[in-house]
C-alpha cells in the first residue's frame, strides 16, 4: 500500500487542527505517511488565492477565527487566542529541520505535531533554532543534526522540490492529503481521507 503524501507547513492552523486525527487515521489504516513540508506563501500565492493580509476583514475573521474555534473544539485541538505573534516569521528553517528529520530516518510525525501545537498553543516561535531545539528535545530527538542539516543545499533542495511539486499538482493550501492518487485539500476532508482508505471515491483522481 502506498503511504499517505501529506502536503503542510509547520506553522499551519488547519494543520495542527486536523494533525492528531490524520495520524490516528493513518495509524489505523496501517499506511505510513509521507511528509513534504513546503513552502506555504508559495503554493498559495501560485494556487491563485488571495494572499492572507489582502483578504477582506470578514474573510479573516470567518476562516481564520471562526472557523478555527469551531474546529479546534471539534478537534479536541486547544488554540490561544488570536494569531501567534511569530506567525508571519520565515518557516523554512522549521520545515527544513522536518526535512532533515526525514532524511536521517526519523519518524517525524510527532515532531511535527509537536511543532504545530506549540505554535498555537504556546505562542512558539519557529524561526527561532532554539525553541525548534527543545521542542525536538520534547519528543527525545538530538535536534543538534537536525538543525545543522537543515542549513544544508541538500535539504533546502528537497524543501524547492516539494513546494514546486505541490504547485505542479495544484495543491491549494495546508493541509493537503493524497490517498492513491486522490487528493483532499483540508482537515476538514479527513473523515473522507478515512473513508478513502477503506474504499476509495469512484471517479478519476485529479492528482
Amino acid at each position: 500500500m502506498l503511504a499517505i503524501e501529506y502536503f503542510y507547513s509547520a506553522h499551519s492552523a488547519y494543520a495542527y487542527l486536523g494533525s492528531a486525527r490524520f495520524m490516528a487515521i493513518a495509524a489505523a489504516a496501517g499506511r505510513a505517511i509521507d511528509h513534504k513540508p513546503v513552502d506555504l506563501s508559495r503554493v498559495v500565492a501560485e494556487s491563485g488565492s488571495v494572499p492572507f493580509g489582502k483578504r477582506t476583514a470578514a474573510h479573516r475573521d470567518y476562516f481564520f477565527r471562526r472557523e478555527i474555534e469551531r474546529w479546534s473544539e471539534e478537534r479536541s485541538a486547544p488554540m490561544m487566542a488570536g494569531f501567534p505573534s511569530t506567525h508571519g516569521h520565515d518557516m523554512t528553517l522549521s520545515n527544513c529541520m522536518l526535512i532533515a528529520g526525514i532524511a536521517q530516518g526519523f519518524d517525524i510525525g510527532p515532531l511535527a505535531h509537536r511543532m504545530l501545537e506549540s505554535h498555537w498553543q504556546d505562542d512558539a516561535d519557529l524561526a527561532d533554532a532554539d525553541t525548534l531545539a527543545g521542542l525536538a528535545d520534547a519528543v527525545g530527538i538530538d535536534a543538534t543534526p537536525l538543525l545543522a542539516a537543515a542549513e544544508t543545499e541538500a535539504i533546502r533542495s528537497v524543501y524547492l522540490a516539494n513546494t514546486e511539486e505541490a504547485i505542479r499538482r495544484s495543491v491549494f493550501g495546508s493541509p493537503t492529503y493524497v490517498v492513491d492518487g486522490d487528493m483532499f485539500y483540508g482537515q476538514d476532508r479527513l473523515e473522507m481521507v478515512e473513508r478513502a482508505l477503506g474504499a476509495p471515491y469512484k471517479g478519476r483522481p485529479l492528482s
